[in-house]
C-alpha cells in the first residue's frame, strides 16, 4: 500500500510540472503578442533594466550558484554574471532587432525586424545563474518573452535570478509573463516545453542528450555541442605569456566553461621551456601510474565522464582519486600521444575541471593535423586556441579546423564566450553544422529574431526574357548601322534604365 502512495505522489508531481509548463507557456504567449508591438526603445529600457538589477545581485547570485552546485569558484562566478549581464547588453544594446533595419532604395529593398515569439531556454548548471541573465536579455532585446527550464542540479540559484529579472523587467514596463520560470523541474517537463506548439524556438545550453533532445523536438532549436578545445602554443610563441592564459582559462571557475582548453600541444623544439614554465605556474605532471589512476576514476563504465570532477580543484580531484600531488598545484597535467586520442581516453575529451592532456609534436603541419584528429574525436565546431606570432600558421588553421572559433593569443575559456576578444559576448556557442548545431555564431539577439524583406519590381517578364531591349537596340542599328558593339552596350543599358524607371 505505502509503495502505491509513493508512485501516486511521483505522478502528482510530474502530472503538476506538465500543467505548469503549459501555463507559462500561456502566460509567455500573452506577454509576447504585446511585446511584437514594443518599440526599440521601450525593450532597449527593459534590458538595460534586466541588466543593472543582475549586476547589483551580480555577488549575491554568483554565491548561491557556488553554494548550491558544488562547482566553481563565487569570485569566477561573479564575472561570468557580468558577462551575462552588463558585458552582453553593452554589446547588444546599439543593435537594432525590431521595425525597420534596413532599407536600400535603389534595390527597392526593405528588411523589418520580427519577434520570434516565445524562446524556450534551457540553463546548465555549470553556468545556470549568468545563462539565465544573458538568455534573458538577448530574448527581450529582440522583441521575445521567455520560459527558462532549470537544471535541476541548480533550481534554485536559477529561480533566484529569474525573481531578479523578471521584477526589474516588469518595474519597467514589460508586461506580466515576458520571464517565466519552471519550478517543478521533471523530465516531462522538459519535453512537455520542448514541444509545445506556442514555443518558437530553443536555445539549448546543456549536456548532449538535452541538446539532442532539443533537435528532436519539432521545433527550431539552437544548440551547442561538447567543448574539447586544444591549444596549440608554436615556435613562436611568448611561451610564459602563452603557459599564463591556459592557466588562468583552465582554472578559471574551476574549468566549467566549456571553451576552456583541453589539451595543449607544442612542437619538440620548445617543449621542454614550455614544461618548465608549466610547473612554474602551479601545473603538475602526473606519471604514468597516476595517469591511468586518474583516468580510471574520470571515464565511468558507460562512456560517460564522471560528473563529481566537474568544476572541482585539482587538489581535490587528486584527492578523490587518491592521487598525491604536491600542495598549491592548480593543474593536472597528463602526457599523451596521438596514437592514443579516442573516446575510451577521457584526456583526448572534454574535461570540465583543470585537467589537461600535454602533446608533442615535430612542426606546425603535425600540430594541424593532430588538433583535427582531437576535434573529431570530440568538440568538433566548437573553439581551439593558438599561441603564435606566425600569421602564416593562423591562416593555415584558419582554413583548415573544423570549428567555429580560433582563438589567438588569449585564454580560450573568456576568449570564446567574447569577454577577451571581439566577438559576440555569448554563453550559447555554435558548432556549425560540423557539430550537430544549426549556427556558428555566438548567439545573440540577431539569432532570435525573423527578417521581413519588401520587394519593389524592378523591371517586367518581357525585360527578363529581353524582348523590349532587343528590339529597341535592333531600331538602333537600323537607323546608324555604324554603332560600334560599346555604343550598342551603351544604348542597352540606357534602355533598361528607362523600363526600370517606368515600372516604378
Amino acid at each position: 500500500m505505502q509503495r502505491k502512495d509513493v508512485n501516486i505522489l511521483t505522478l502528482d508531481r510530474d502530472l503538476q510540472s506538465i500543467q505548469e509548463v503549459r501555463n507559462l507557456v500561456a502566460s509567455a504567449k500573452k506577454a509576447e503578442q504585446e511585446l511584437s508591438t514594443f518599440t526599440q526603445e521601450k525593450l532597449d529600457a527593459i534590458c538595460q533594466a534586466i541588466a543593472d538589477a543582475c549586476m547589483k545581485h551580480g555577488e549575491r547570485l554568483a554565491k548561491m550558484a557556488a553554494q548550491e552546485t558544488g562547482f566553481g569558484r563565487w569570485e569566477d562566478k561573479v564575472l561570468k554574471n557580468k558577462l551575462g549581464s552588463q558585458i552582453t547588453w553593452d554589446y547588444v544594446k546599439d543593435m537594432k532587432t525590431v521595425g525597420l533595419l534596413r532599407e536600400d532604395k535603389e534595390k527597392g529593398i526593405m528588411e523589418i525586424g520580427v519577434p520570434m515569439g516565445v524562446v524556450a531556454a534551457l540553463i546548465p548548471s555549470t553556468n545556470p545563474t549568468s545563462t539565465t541573465m544573458y538568455k534573458s536579455i538577448i530574448s527581450i532585446k529582440a522583441g521575445n518573452s521567455i520560459v527558462i527550464s532549470p537544471h535541476p542540479g541548480a533550481k534554485n540559484s536559477i529561480l533566484e535570478t529569474y525573481k531578479v529579472i523578471k521584477e526589474a523587467a516588469e518595474a519597467a514596463g514589460a508586461p506580466e509573463g515576458t520571464v517565466n520560470c519552471v519550478s517543478l523541474t521533471t523530465v516531462q517537463a522538459t519535453d512537455t516545453l520542448l514541444k509545445h506548439p506556442d514555443v518558437s524556438i530553443i536555445l539549448a545550453t546543456g549536456g548532449e542528450a538535452m541538446v539532442k533532445a532539443a533537435y528532436s523536438s519539432g521545433n527550431p532549436a539552437l544548440g551547442v555541442g561538447p567543448g574539447n578545445g586544444p591549444s596549440y602554443i608554436e615556435r613562436t610563441a611568448d611561451i610564459p605569456a602563452a603557459v599564463r592564459r591556459i592557466m588562468a582559462s583552465k582554472t578559471f571557475d574551476n574549468g566549467t566553461i566549456c571553451a576552456s582548453e583541453q589539451s595543449i600541444v607544442t612542437e619538440k623544439e620548445i617543449a621542454d621551456k614550455v614544461e618548465a614554465e608549466l610547473k612554474n605556474q602551479g601545473g603538475y605532471f602526473l606519471t604514468d601510474q597516476q595517469s591511468e589512476q586518474l583516468s580510471s576514476f574520470l571515464l565511468r563504465a558507460n562512456g560517460t565522464m564522471n560528473p563529481k570532477v566537474v568544476g572541482k580543484t585539482a587538489e581535490n580531484i587528486a584527492a578523490m582519486a587518491g592521487i598525491t600531488i604536491p600542495y598549491g598545484t592548480k593543474l593536472l597535467i597528463s602526457r599523451q600521444y596521438a596514437a592514443n586520442v579516442n573516446k575510451k581516453n577521457p584526456y583526448s575529451r572534454e574535461k570540465l575541471c583543470p585537467i589537461i592532456a600535454f602533446y608533442v609534436v615535430d612542426g606546425w603541419e603535425e600540430a594541424c593535423d593532430l588538433s583535427i584528429r582531437i576535434l573529431k574525436n570530440e568538440g568538433a565546431g566548437h573553439t581551439m586556441t593558438l599561441h603564435t606570432q606566425n600569421k602564416d600558421v593562423v591562416r593555415e588553421f584558419a582554413l583548415k579546423k573544423p570549428i567555429s572559433r580560433i582563438l589567438v593569443n588569449t585564454p580560450g575559456a573568456l576568449g570564446g564566450v567574447g569577454a577577451t576578444t571581439g566577438i559576440a559576448p555569448a554563453l550559447t556557442l555554435g558548432c556549425g553544422a560540423v557539430g550537430g548545431s544549426a549556427t556558428s555564431d555566438n548567439v545573440t539577439p540577431m539569432n532570435l529574431i525573423n527578417i521581413r524583406r519588401v520587394a519593389y519590381g524592378l523591371c517586367e517578364m518581357e525585360d527578363l526574357r529581353g524582348e523590349t531591349v532587343t528590339e529597341c537596340a535592333d531600331a538602333c542599328c537600323e537607323v546608324k548601322e555604324d554603332l560600334s558593339e560599346a555604343d550598342i552596350e551603351a544604348i542597352t543599358k540606357a534602355v533598361i534604365a528607362k523600363l526600370r524607371a517606368k515600372s516604378n
